[in-house]
Order: C-alpha cells, then sequence, then structure tokens
C-alpha cells in the first residue's frame, strides 16, 4: 500500500478530522488503492453499531437523526453519520442539504457527519455509503447513523449496510397503506410516526399495526411502532432507548449478517466488473461498430452486448 494512504488510515483513524475526510473522499472516489486501504481498515472495525433511518421525503429524518446524536452524544458516545441525498442525473452533482438541517450537532467534537450522493443507485444506497460506514467504524465512532434519500418504496438496500432499520413515518401524506406497501415496510426493525404532533398520527400508527397484523409475523417479533416529534424532542429518548436496547441482538444475528456480506460481495463484484467492461471498451472500436449495426437495424442491443461480453469470457 502506498505510503500516502498509510499516512491517511493513521491519521484519520487517530483523530485527525481532516485527514479522515480526505481518506474517505479518496475511497469514495475510488482513487488507486482504495481497495488496498479498505482491506486495511476492515480489521480495525466490527465494534460500531450501524443503524439505517429510512422513509418518504419530508418525514422529517434529518431532524431526528440529529435528535438521536444529540442524545447519544450526551451519553458520552461518539457519532458518525452518512447523510445521503440524490444524485442529478445531469450534473451528477447533489444539493447535500442534509447537513443544514444537523446544524445543531454538526460541530460537536464527537460528531462526524459525510454528506454524500446516491450516484444514481437504485434503493437509495450506493457502495460508498457501506464503505464510509466501515471507515467511520475503524475511526472509534460507537454508533453509524446513515440516512438515505427518502426515495420511497423501493429504498430497501439500507437493510443490507446496517444492523437495524428505523422507517420514518408522518402522518397527513396521503394513504398510509400507499407508504407502507411491501419493500420498505419488510425491512423495518423499528417502526417511528414522526411528527406525531400533527392530527391523524394516532391513525398512522393503527394502519401500521394493521399492515403488521395483515403481513404475519410467524418468524420474529412484530417491530415497535413509537411517536416522535423530532422539532421538539418529545419520544425520541425512547426511541434511542429501544434502538440501543435491540442492537446487540441484532447484530449477534447470523442469517442477516450473513445476507449482508454476502450482498456486498456482490455488489463489490458488479461495481469492479461495470468498471472493467466500461475502461476496457469505451471508445474501442468493436463497440462503435456495434453502436452503427444497432442504429441500422442489423442487430440489437442485447445481441451486440452478449457478443462484446463473449470477448471477456463472461457469458454463459
Amino acid at each position: 500500500m502506498e505510503r500516502v494512504w498509510q499516512e491517511l488510515i493513521d491519521a484519520g483513524t487517530g483523530g485527525d478530522r481532516r485527514a479522515l475526510g480526505r481518506l474517505i473522499t479518496r475511497v469514495e472516489n475510488r482513487e488507486p488503492g482504495w481497495q488496498d486501504a479498505m482491506k486495511a481498515l476492515y480489521p480495525r472495525g466490527g465494534r460500531a453499531r450501524v443503524f439505517g433511518i429510512t422513509g418518504p421525503p419530508g418525514a422529517g429524518k434529518s431532524s431526528l437523526a440529529s435528535r438521536i446524536a444529540a442524545i447519544l452524544l450526551g451519553q458520552g458516545r461518539r457519532v458518525g453519520i452518512v447523510a445521503v441525498d440524490p444524485t442529478s442525473p445531469f450534473s451528477g452533482g447533489a444539493l447535500l442539504g442534509d447537513r443544514l438541517r444537523m446544524c445543531d450537532v454538526a460541530t460537536a467534537p464527537g460528531i462526524f457527519i459525510r454528506s454524500m450522493a446516491t450516484r444514481g443507485t437504485l434503493g437509495g444506497l450506493c457502495q460508498g455509503a457501506r464503505d464510509v460506514a466501515r471507515i467511520l467504524d475503524a475511526a472509534g465512532f460507537d454508533l453509524v447513523l446513515i440516512e438515505t434519500v427518502g426515495a420511497g418504496q423501493d429504498e430497501i438496500e439500507v437493510v443490507k449496510a446496517a444492523d437495524l432499520v428505523v422507517v420514518v413515518c408522518v402522518p397527513g401524506q396521503g394513504d398510509a397503506v400507499q407508504t407502507l406497501k411491501a419493500g420498505i415496510m419488510e425491512i423495518a426493525d423499528l417502526f417511528v410516526v414522526n411528527k406525531a404532533d400533527r392530527e391523524g398520527a394516532d391513525a398512522l400508527v393503527a394502519d401500521i399495526h394493521s399492515m403488521l397484523a395483515l403481513r404475519g409475523e410467524r418468524n420474529r417479533e412484530a417491530p415497535p411502532v413509537l411517536q416522535t416529534c423530532a422539532l421538539s424532542g418529545e419520544g425520541v429518548d425512547r426511541l434511542v432507548a429501544a434502538l440501543l436496547e435491540r442492537a446487540d441482538s441484532a447484530r449477534s444475528s447470523g442469517e442477516r449478517a450473513g445476507t449482508r456480506i454476502r450482498e456486498e460481495i456482490l455488489t463489490l463484484i458488479e461495481g469492479e466488473l461495470a468498471r472493467v467492461v466500461r475502461r476496457r471498451f469505451a471508445g474501442e472500436s468493436r463497440l462503435e461498430e456495434a453502436v452503427r449495426s444497432v442504429r441500422g437495424g442489423e442487430s440489437d442491443p442485447y445481441s451486440a452486448a452478449q457478443a462484446i461480453l463473449e470477448t471477456l469470457e463472461l457469458w454463459r
């Protein structure tokens, strides 16, 4: 491993916040040597508990994460926050506005907030977010909160990165049953009805319980449903207590841990294969010939893709 990587790892995990930020940036950008860096960091982690916070836009996830972090900080814990924002399909950039909603804790010594973009990943979470959580773990943070984009029902990738997943709902956003469809409904270890001071909060809690009953929790205990008001802090203490109580048992679940590792390995393989293919065929004559063939009606994209894959001996 290059000396610059080793210096960043030593400084970043030793308490240098700037070095930690640079280390995360280099890994996130997949600069040469990032894999060796992650290999070196992996044995240093494994202690932090990772909580995922997901739910529809406008549910108050950022404000809730800020409140949770403040309570944990008051307990003497160090907290890392990975705040994920959607990526522009045109510029590739992201507003990264979640940090603005966490200004109350952003400058606290025991808090480290990393804003990042989805980079077009479906499911609301890219592999880079998992890497950041692992780096924060290696840097000695006790808990890592991953706040997802809030894309809706298909935002389920967070379950592959977190020990516990909190699904945040809010009253007054239309049909609760539509909001709680399969997918995001099934990944919850704990439901939170935020902005519980609004009219309809109790009805939403009842709807969630009804959905859980219809689904049938045969293999595990039904997730609890808590009410909070992130702006005032009401109910957040109870939420933090529930998270900490369930954290160790969730981490020790062998089936879930195996699934997470399996999915991460496959995700890394897929990402590397995509980079290899793009690097090898970008601007190459075979790719341009395939494009001309499809445009001319002589072929189709499926046959063209298969022919290119056959040259890599990956197609079976």
